[in-house]
């Protein structure tokens, strides 16, 4: 389908903000490759051939006995059943044989341990039973990130921890955008006094300190992911009210608002097929930042504790381990480095977004 002379012109203006394009596909880039963090990193084989059986142990769990062994979950990392598969089929790995929650007990120095690139692997591959040869010294089973101070691998938990951001960030601008769409649309809308007790409720919501409360909620309430989500969206659903509110209260009075009135067109109708695409040009413009705002939030609630369930992979339980860590300055500088990079990213795209829709900016 063909895009109308304006959304041409959005499309044009996005595109010349050079740094904004690249910003918005490389932070897509990341996001695709987040999602299919499985199959990246993961202690479990994509696919496995066992005894003319095609086995796929990445999405089902297969207990132990059907290798010969006795427990209830397969440990593929282990040599005994490596060596009977192998012995008896073949299997695909990942390219790194971690997952955020696999902990190295065959680390050769103390958790946390530095990155691969940093130790001579040879002669750590030498204290191992079968050298150079052990599935330890095997590339997929090196962190070049280092680990933490569990052992588990600061990579694997930085893919990890990447989707959840974003997937957290994601579902609350959504959901926040649109509840604060519906609630400004409502009060610019109807105006009276309708707009006077809504801006009120909002004057004494927003006076509310969103920040101690959250850590006492999450303090009383065992914390997850849907938890965490519902409490914030209390509080992140006013960012956009104001803009909406500002552009229906502008447009209610329009000619052509109050001909569709008289024709007997219902509120709905003149709400969300009129005036609403006019306000979704703020709400587009501003919705890069609610997300960076978002993943932020949650970052700040994990470093503090009172985020996502102990042993979930997060970028603030990283920046955590970095500050109760300090000698191991890559837990720290990892962390650091991604949030830096992906707020930079999102905040870059925010820009190119607000040119798009800029009204002043037209063609050279």
């Amino acid at each position: 389908m063909a895009l109308s002379a304006l959304n041409q012109r959005r499309l044009e203006n996005f595109r010349r903000n050079r740094r904004g394009h690249i910003a918005f596909w490389a932070f897509l880039v990341l996001v695709v490759i987040s999602l299919f963090a499985e199959f990246i990193t993961n202690d479990r084989p994509i696919i496995a051939y066992y005894k003319g059986e095609l086995l796929f142990p990445i999405v089902v769990d297969y207990p132990e006995t059907k290798f010969g062994g006795f427990l209830a979950i397969t440990q593929y990392r282990s040599n005994v059943i490596q060596r009977e598969i192998s012995e008896n089929g073949w299997m695909i790995w990942p390219i790194f044989r971690f997952s955020h929650r696999t902990v190295n007990s065959a680390l050769p120095v103390p958790a946390p341990a530095p990155p691969s690139w940093t130790m001579d692997w040879e002669e750590i591959c030498s204290r191992y039973p079968a050298g150079v040869d052990d599935p330890h010294c095997v590339f997929g089973n090196t962190h070049i990130l280092g680990t933490d101070d569990q052992g588990r691998d600061v990579l694997a938990r930085l893919i990890y921890g990447f989707r959840i951001s974003v997937l957290f960030g994601f579902a609350l601008t959504i959901i926040s955008s649109v509840i604060g769409v519906a609630a400004g649309a409502v009060q610019g809308y109807f105006g009276g006094w309708t707009d006077l007790l809504f801006q009120r409720f909002i004057e004494i919501w927003t006076a509310i300190p969103s920040l101690y409360l959250l850590l006492i909620i999450s303090s009383v309430i065992a914390p997850s992911f849907w938890i965490l989500l519902g409490i914030l969206l209390l509080f992140s659903w006013v960012a956009l009210v104001g803009v909406v509110r500002a552009e229906f209260l502008r447009g209610r009075n329009f000619e052509y608002v109050n001909a569709a009135r008289a024709l007997g067109v219902s509120n709905r109708t003149i709400m969300f097929r009129h005036l609403l695409p006019n306000a979704m040009v703020a709400t587009v413009t501003f919705m890069p930042f609610i997300l960076g705002g978002s993943i932020t939030t949650l970052t700040a609630l994990d470093f503090l504790g009172f985020g996502l369930p102990p042993g979930s992979p997060s970028l603030g339980e990283m920046l955590a381990q970095g500050k109760n860590n300090l000698q191991a300055p890559w837990l720290g500088l990892t962390g650091f480095t991604v949030i830096s990079v992906m707020l930079s990213l999102l905040v870059f795209a925010g820009e190119a977004v607000r040119d798009a829709f800029d009204p002043r900016k037209t063609f050279a």
